[in-house]
């Protein structure tokens, strides 16, 4: 399961990101995941929930907002969010389409508690 992976890389990340807050704690950690990233959202929930035990991130709430899978047609020009990967243009029904959408997996934003100075959102 490499979501336990992903999991540890995000922690590693939100460690990094609040060595200057004293006493700091992530609330909230948002994150843009594609529909074919090939990661499984629940899956990345429970391993971050586990990982994250003992952590500045212990208890957080892991927002995650799919990006659906968005074609650009070279024929046509035309843009379309498609359901399946396939890959045809559902206009012109053409195959010189490329992918401008649906492969993130990127950290949108943070809200961090700081021990001194409150609440706040790193992006």
């Amino acid at each position: 399961m490499h979501e336990s992976a992903i999991a540890q890389s995000l922690l590693e990340i939100i460690e990094q990101e609040t060595l200057p807050y004293a006493g700091a704690k992530v609330t909230t950690l948002t994150l843009r995941i594609g529909k074919l990233s090939g990661v499984m959202p629940e899956a990345l929930t429970f391993a971050f929930e586990a990982l994250s035990m003992g952590s500045r991130s212990e208890g957080a709430s892991l927002i995650i907002e799919e990006v659906p899978l968005s074609i650009k047609c070279n024929q046509c020009g035309r843009v379309h969010i498609v359901d399946d990967p396939f890959m045809i243009c559902p206009h012109c029904e053409g195959t010189d389409v490329e992918m401008i959408a649906g492969r993130e997996l990127e950290i949108r934003n943070m809200e961090i508690e700081d021990g001194n100075q409150g609440s706040q959102t790193h992006t």
